[in-house]
Parts: C-alpha cells; sequence; structure tokens
C-alpha cells in the first residue's frame, strides 16, 4: 500500500529542517569556514547556508559546508567529515551540548570563537533564531523523524548522513522513500472538483425533472376531480328531475289535439299515448 504522509508534517520539515545556532550570551550566530573548517561567530544571517545547521541522527551539520560539527584535540572544536572517526556525535544534557562519549565539557562561545569548556552559563547555551535551544530541535526531528523520510528535500542533503545515523542499508532507506514519498494530490483535486460539478447539474436537472412531473400530475388529479363532481351533480338533477323525450311524429300528433281542446275540459294521457277527454258530454 502506497501512503502519501500528511503534508502537514512534510511542511513541518521544511520550515525546521535548518536553523541557527545563536550564543545566548554574545549573540552572535555560529558560522562555518569553507576554507579550512575553523568555526566563527557572525552577525545572524538566515540567508547565508554556512550560518545553517541540521540535526542529522547525533550529529550537527552545516548546510554549507556539508561537514558536521566535531571535536579535535583536548577543547578544540571545528567542522569534520561527518564520516570521520572522530567525535562528530553530541549529546544534550540540560539544554547543553557537549560531545557524545567524552567529558571534555560544553560547547561555549569565546573570544576566539567557540571551544569546550567546563563551565556552563549562557555561553554554554546555543539557540535558533526564535531563542529556542537547539536541544529542541533535536527533541523535535527524534520525535517526527519517519516524517523526514517523507521529505526528498531532507534526503537530498543528508542522504549519506542518515545512512550511517540509522544504520541501515542504502537500498533499505531508498524502499523506505519510495514508500513514504509525496506525491502532488493536484490532479486528484481537480478530479474530484469536475465530478462535484457533474453530481451537481445532476442533482438540478433531476429536481427540475420531479418538478415538472408532479405539477402534471396535480393538474390531471384536479380535472378528473373536476370531471367527477360534474358527473355526479348531473346525476343527481337527472334523478329528481325527470325529462320526458318525444319523438317529432309524436309532437305533431299532439299538436291538433292541443288545437281541439276547449276551455276547461280536461284531457288524460294514457301510456299507449292516446289522449282522451276526462269528462264526456
Amino acid at each position: 500500500v502506497l501512503r502519501t504522509w500528511p503534508h502537514s508534517y512534510a511542511g513541518f520539515f521544511a520550515d525546521t529542517e535548518a536553523f541557527l545556532m545563536k550564543n545566548a550570551k554574545v549573540k552572535l550566530c555560529l558560522q562555518a569556514s569553507p576554507m579550512n573548517g575553523d568555526l566563527l561567530l557572525e552577525d545572524c544571517n538566515p540567508e547565508s547556508d554556512f550560518q545553517d545547521w541540521s540535526w542529522q541522527g547525533d550529529s550537527l551539520m552545516n548546510h554549507g559546508t556539508q561537514s558536521c560539527l566535531s571535536m579535535v584535540g583536548a577543547n578544540r572544536v571545528q567542522t569534520s567529515l561527518c564520516s570521520s572517526a572522530g567525535y562528530t556525535s553530541w549529546d544534550c544534557s540540560n539544554s547543553l551540548l557537549s560531545p557524545l562519549g567524552s567529558s571534555q565539557g560544553y560547547l561555549v562561545a569565546n573570544r576566539k570563537g567557540v571551544a569546550l569548556n567546563s563551565v556552563g552559563g549562557l555561553k554554554a547555551q546555543w539557540q535558533d533564531v526564535a531563542d529556542r535551544s537547539v536541544c529542541e530541535e533535536k527533541a523535535e526531528r527524534d520525535r517526527y523523524f519517519p516524517a523526514a523520510l517523507a521529505s526528498t528535500h531532507v534526503y537530498g542533503h543528508t542522504a549519506g548522513n542518515m545512512t550511517l545515523a540509522l544504520g541501515i542499508g542504502q537500498e533499505e532507506l531508498e524502499e523506505l522513500l519510495w514508500f513514504f514519498r509525496r506525491e502532488d494530490p493536484s490532479t486528484w483535486n481537480y478530479s474530484v472538483l469536475a465530478l462535484s460539478f457533474v453530481a451537481l447539474i445532476l442533482g438540478l436537472l433531476l429536481l427540475a425533472i420531479n418538478i415538472v412531473r408532479n405539477r402534471k400530475r396535480k393538474i390531471h388529479m384536479y380535472r378528473e376531480a373536476v370531471q367527477t363532481t360534474q358527473q355526479a351533480e348531473l346525476e343527481a338533477k337527472q334523478a329528481l328531475m325527470p325529462v320526458q323525450e318525444y319523438s317529432p311524429a309524436e309532437l305533431q300528433q299532439q299538436e291538433p289535439v292541443l288545437q281541439d281542446q276547449r276551455s276547461g275540459e280536461v284531457v288524460v294521457q294514457w301510456k299507449d299515448g292516446t289522449v282522451t277527454s276526462l269528462y264526456t258530454e
């Protein structure tokens, strides 16, 4: 099953992948020299790659030189290859940075740059531009590390070091990246939008057809009711007022009889059609 990692995690790591290391005491940022690996304290510049650092496992890698912060000698600190045998791993203890597996002290700022010193305090505290400890950056990265695998941008910078930090092979790492790769959802979003419009038009069409059919059905029922009422009224009138129909021949036969009648004479018309006087002279 192919999963697409949520964009909120991907966007989160795109923003927090690189951070500045600003000393809480001198308010200057740690910058790597591209020439000899020395470390300098300069004014903070978010646009400089040589001031961008990121956690790669327990190592702090500089994005400008692609090298890691490492301890050299007794108390000297500089950048060197991340795969070197020196002390390139760092431990966070009480928000202070110290070489992992060594008791040389903490990373502090001094007049010459940075060094290792057993004395803590503000000089040993390193923060990002939001005044958040770099140790918090490491804690969040360790917490959401599977999401970092989903970002191809992170992989472009840290493929070699990530393999070293996780202790897995390159092929297995590529398989994980394929499994959690990000895909462009634009096509799917446009398809769903088009289907929504089609469903809306179809629904309106069915609604109009239903309204027309209901109106025709009501008109037909009304006409039937009117015809039924009229028929009932006609039948009632015929029952109350019977009408005797005469043919034209019978009317002609009756006319002479009616003309011969005298005033005051009572005539009777029998069932067989004959008309006689009730009283004869």
